[in-house]
């Protein structure tokens, strides 16, 4: 076989190979999910969800945020 023969084969079949992946290539399309409430997917139940628990930093915080920081450092 020559060279030429061979090469053109090659190129033949990859682009064979290129339609195909072309051809099944699927990319959805761009949707908007929208929820009456904006809770119409959540992984809580929804007796929970409607709770919502008010969170305040105990006073121990900045003192628990400063160690944290100091014991990040290399000592050497």
């Amino acid at each position: 076989m020559k060279l030429e023969i061979a090469r053109g084969l090659f190129l033949v079949g990859a682009l064979g190979v290129a339609s195909l992946c072309a051809a099944a290539w699927h990319e959805p399309d761009s949707n908007v999910v929208k929820s009456n409430n904006g809770l119409g997917y959540c992984p809580a139940p929804p007796s929970v969800r409607l709770k919502q628990a008010e969170m305040r930093p105990d006073q121990d915080l900045l003192l628990f945020m400063y160690s944290l920081s100091q014991g990040m450092r290399s000592s050497g």
